[in-house]
């Protein structure tokens, strides 16, 4: 039974530390290291951590001296990977006692680079508000379809960093993590790297209670719904998609040339539809290419909202009448 590393970022996380910990601690897998790097917090997680260190030899703990942030602290844990598998934790969460024993069994079965699972959602008391992550969040049939291409996680990521089991192997296609946008996350370049030079599998179970509160860094809220107007809900769109796209052509050593031509079209493409404000004809063929794949109903709200938001906005106003 190989030694598995668990990667855990910590930042003011004493509330819930202590359950996290423990549910890692106990898992029917034994033969771990839990690697914890805390973000200078001010609360007592530190002292927290510093008390199970010295309780089970399996902790091994670093302590920055200035914030890096969660993706730089998280680069940096991936950085003191040392066994062939790794897995991330967050610092809020309870991990079923099986989850690791099963991640891996089904990594070996399958032969995966990476494998990723289900979550439940639950509230700061453990209450379930639902029995799947991603179906709450409408990812389940975009996971089904992409899973064996890079689609999983181009337009937008469908693999949640705390699911991840994966090889250090492909560390060195992923090191080190871009942090040019906002709107990619560690988990989201890491699904990314590893679905074009690898291989990805989903396994559908929900093996982690995924807890929803006020001092969620991310979570399962929708940002969108802070937007009362198309122009809000259009900007946001394409803020998103030229960081993300502005990224992939900074960062172009994971992808095929093929790929990064399509990066730069795409980019090109955002970029001149943020000078737009009511109708583009120009340059549809790259969005259908990046949007085909989508659902029908995604693939024209999408259109409609970045090329022609004046006609979304006369279909509002009579929907109101």
């Amino acid at each position: 039974m190989e030694q598995i590393d668990i990667l855990m970022a910590t930042y003011n996380g004493e509330k819930y530390l202590r359950e996290q910990i423990e549910s890692i601690l106990n898992q029917t897998y034994k033969n771990i290291r839990l690697i914890i790097s805390d973000d200078c917090s001010t609360d007592k997680t530190r002292e927290i951590i510093k008390e199970y260190e010295k309780k089970d030899k399996r902790i091994i703990s670093y302590f920055q001296e200035k914030n890096l942030g969660y993706v730089k602290n998280f680069n940096f844990l991936l950085t003191k990977v040392e066994n062939p598998i790794y897995m991330l934790s967050d610092q809020d969460d309870i991990w079923l006692p099986i989850k690791v024993e099963h991640t891996y069994n089904f990594m070996r079965k399958t032969n995966a680079d990476l494998v990723f699972t289900d979550l439940t959602v639950v509230d700061e008391n453990e209450n379930i508000i639902n029995d799947s992550f991603n179906n709450l969040m409408k990812l389940t049939k975009k996971i089904n379809k992409t899973i064996e291409t890079y689609k999983l996680a181009y337009l937008y990521n469908c693999v949640t960093g705390c699911t991840i089991m994966s090889k250090k192997e492909k560390l060195k296609d992923i090191l080190d993590i871009p942090t040019n946008s906002k709107h990619i996350f560690h988990d989201h370049w890491i699904a990314l790297a590893i679905s074009i030079n690898g291989n990805v599998k989903y396994l559908p179970e929900s093996l982690i209670k995924y807890r929803q509160h006020g001092d969620n860094q991310v979570g399962a809220k929708h940002t969108i719904q802070k937007f009362k107007t198309i122009e809000e809900i259009r900007n946001h769109f394409i803020n998103v998609k030229l960081g993300i796209f502005e990224t992939y052509v900074q960062n172009p050593k994971i992808f095929t040339e093929k790929l990064r031509k399509q990066n730069e079209k795409a980019y090109n493409y955002y970029k001149m539809l943020s000078k737009k404000k009511n109708i583009n004809f120009k340059n549809w063929l790259i969005f259908y290419k990046l949007y085909k794949n989508e659902s029908f109903k995604y693939f024209i709200e999408n259109f409609l909202i970045l090329n022609m938001p004046c006609f979304v906005k006369i279909i509002m106003r009579v929907k109101k009448k």
